[in-house]
C-alpha cells in the first residue's frame, strides 16, 4: 500500500502545483486591485482610470504575446523596449515623408520584425546565447534609433493612426474600449490558437522542454527559432504601432525599462524562464497585474525611483517562486 501511496501523493502534488499556476496570476490580480481599490477609494477604483489601466496595458500585453512564445521556447528577448522605440520612430518618419498611414504602420511592424530575424540570426547561425544577442541590440536598436530620429523627437501630422488608443469619443462608448485593447484581445486569443493547435506550436513547446530531444524527434529547431524570433518582432511591431498612437509621436528614448515589465508580465503569467511552460491568459494577467501597480503607485504619488525599486522586487519574486516551482516538479 505504502508503494502505491508514493505515486499518487505525487501525482496530486502536481496537480495541486499546475492548478495553483493556472489560477495564482488571477489571485495576484484581485488581490494587487483590491489593495489599491482600499488605499485609494475615490480615484483608483473607477471607470475612467481602468479604461486608462487598459490603455497602458495594451501596449506591455501586446509586446508580451510576443515574449511569451520566446520564453517558452527558453529563450529572452531583452532588445523588445529599444525596438518599440525604432518602430514609433520608423512610423513617424513615414507620415512626415507624407506617406499613407497604413504603409507607415506596415513599415513600423516591418523593422519589428527586421529586429526579430536579426536576433533570430544570431542565436541560430552564430550560436550566441539570447541573453548575449539581445543585450547587444538593446543599444544598438536604442542608437539606431536615436540616430533615425536625429536625437530629438519626430513630430507627425494627425492621421488615424493617433485614434487607436486614444480615448473614446461621446459616441464611442459602445465599443468599451479603445480600439488598441481590442487589437491587443484579438491578438491574444489569435496567439492562444497558434500555441494550442498548431504544429508551430507543439514545436514551440518541444524546444523549451528539451532541445536536444526535439532535434532528435525531427523538429528543425534553427529555422523554428529563427521564425519565433519574427514572430515575436511582429507583436513588438504592433506594440510600436500601439506606442506611437498613444504617444502620438516618435520618440527614440520611450520604452526604456519596458522590456523589464514585458518579462516579469510573462514570468508572472505562469511562464518559466527554463522552458517548455506558458500560456498568453497567465501573460495577460501579468501584463494587467504590472500595469495596475504602476497606475496604483501614481494614484498613491510614489516617486519614479521607488517603483523602479517595486517593479525589480516582483521581477525577483516571480523569478524565485518559478524557480521554487520547477524544483517541487522534479
Amino acid at each position: 500500500m505504502t508503494q502505491l501511496a508514493d505515486p499518487q501523493t505525487s501525482m496530486a502534488r502536481r496537480q495541486a502545483l499546475g492548478l495553483l499556476r493556472k489560477i495564482g496570476p488571477v489571485i495576484g490580480l484581485v488581490l494587487v486591485f483590491a489593495l489599491f481599490a482600499l488605499l485609494r477609494p475615490a480615484t483608483f477604483p473607477t471607470l475612467e482610470n481602468m479604461q486608462i489601466v487598459l490603455t497602458e496595458t495594451a501596449v506591455v500585453g501586446t509586446a508580451a504575446l510576443g515574449a511569451t512564445i520566446i520564453i517558452i521556447s527558453a529563450g529572452i528577448d531583452l532588445s523588445v523596449g529599444s525596438n518599440i522605440a525604432l518602430c514609433t520612430v520608423v512610423i513617424a518618419q513615414m507620415l512626415v515623408s507624407h506617406q499613407p498611414p497604413w504603409l507607415a504602420a506596415l513599415a513600423g511592424i516591418g523593422a519589428g520584425m527586421g529586429v526579430g530575424l536579426t536576433i533570430g540570426l544570431l542565436v541560430t547561425l552564430l550560436d550566441l546565447p539570447p541573453f548575449i544577442a539581445t543585450l547587444g541590440l538593446l543599444t544598438a536598436i536604442r542608437g539606431l534609433a536615436e540616430g533615425a530620429a536625429n536625437d530629438s523627437e519626430v513630430y507627425a501630422p494627425i492621421t488615424p493612426l493617433n485614434s487607436l488608443l486614444r480615448k473614446l469619443m461621446p459616441g464611442e462608448h459602445w465599443m468599451l474600449f479603445p480600439r488598441g485593447v481590442w487589437i491587443m484581445l484579438a491578438l491574444t486569443v489569435v496567439v492562444a490558437l497558434v500555441l494550442r493547435y498548431t504544429r508551430f506550436g507543439r514545436h514551440v513547446f518541444a524546444i523549451g522542454s528539451n532541445e536536444q530531444t526535439a532535434r532528435l524527434c525531427g523538429v528543425r529547431v534553427k529555422q523554428t527559432k529563427i521564425l519565433i524570433y519574427v514572430f515575436a518582432g511582429l507583436f513588438a511591431g504592433i506594440a510600436g504601432l500601439l506606442q506611437f498612437s498613444y504617444l502620438t509621436q516618435g520618440d527614440p528614448t520611450t520604452a526604456k525599462g519596458l522590456e523589464l515589465d514585458i518579462i516579469a508580465a510573462v514570468v508572472i503569467g505562469g511562464a518559466s524562464l527554463s522552458g517548455g511552460e506558458g500560456g498568453v491568459g497567465g501573460t495577460l494577467v501579468g501584463a494587467l497585474i504590472m500595469t495596475i501597480v504602476s497606475n496604483g503607485c501614481t494614484k498613491m504619488d510614489v516617486p519614479n525611483s521607488r517603483q523602479e525599486i517595486i517593479t525589480g522586487v516582483i521581477i525577483v519574486v516571480a523569478v524565485t517562486l518559478d524557480r521554487l516551482r520547477q524544483r517541487r516538479m522534479k
